[in-house]
């Protein structure tokens, strides 16, 4: 399981013209599920991220989590962070996996963050979306639940 977060002030996702989610102060996190991801990766994920500390304290060092700025997350499915790009002009999705597996573990990783205390919001699994946020440093971490 692969993430992408980055800190935001504030983000919203769109499906079809309509607001689906949306946080303030908090992160969004781009969601990719392998083929041989388990429930354990969502776990470690959701540990990991809501007690990172990459939120600014009072000195403006990163040294706050999620949870001490009583901040949210938007979590996107992102399959393509599971693209293999390494051969040839189109990238392969192959290690992504089947679109079932994908949405229960998307929907699981949810599930954890917010048994964590952490507000979530969602796109829809699958969705064409459209997703702004306003990126906060910037700040953006890679996780990847393979290299632990």
């Amino acid at each position: 399981m692969i993430a992408v977060i980055q800190r935001c002030s504030q983000a919203q996702v769109w499906v079809a013209d309509q607001v689906v989610g949306q946080i303030g102060t908090g992160l969004v996190i781009l969601l990719g599920v392998h083929q041989n991801d388990t429930e354990e990766d969502a776990v470690f994920l959701a540990d990991k991220i809501s007690v990172l500390r990459i939120f600014n304290d009072e000195q403006q060092k990163m040294n706050l989590s999620i949870q001490q700025v009583n901040g949210a997350a938007l979590v996107i499915s992102q399959f393509t962070l599971c693209g293999d790009w390494r051969r040839g002009r189109r990238p392969s999705f192959i290690a992504a996996a089947p679109p079932e597996k994908g949405e229960r573990l998307y929907s699981y990783f949810i599930s954890q963050l917010q048994a964590r205390q952490v507000p979530t919001a969602s796109g829809i699994f699958g969705a064409m979306m459209q997703v702004q946020l306003v990126n906060d440093g910037p700040v953006t971490f890679v996780l990847d639940s393979q290299k632990r």
